[in-house]
């Protein structure tokens, strides 16, 4: 079985979405992680219900995520 941190290395270096606790998304390609789940993401774009902006790199602490999809799918989806 894996663990979510060894799922989450095998897309390191590719494009993921994130959805955040506070309804923005986030998308940008992921340069690391540790075992708190916290991610670094570099070329970030974010959207909210107030519009879009570009972020650049930015580090998630990973309590606030809800979700993460991966570009190429090599994730599951979860609903």
């Amino acid at each position: 079985m894996s663990t979510p941190t060894g799922l989450l290395e095998r897309v390191v270096d590719q494009r993921v979405s994130l959805r955040l606790k506070d309804s923005r998304e986030l998308s940008g390609r992921l340069l690391g992680l540790d075992d708190h789940m916290n991610l670094v993401l570099d070329e970030v774009e974010e959207t909210s219900n107030e519009g879009s902006r570009r972020l650049g790199r930015v580090l998630v602490r990973g309590s606030n995520v809800i979700s993460l999809t991966a570009a190429s799918g090599l994730l599951p989806k979860r609903h």
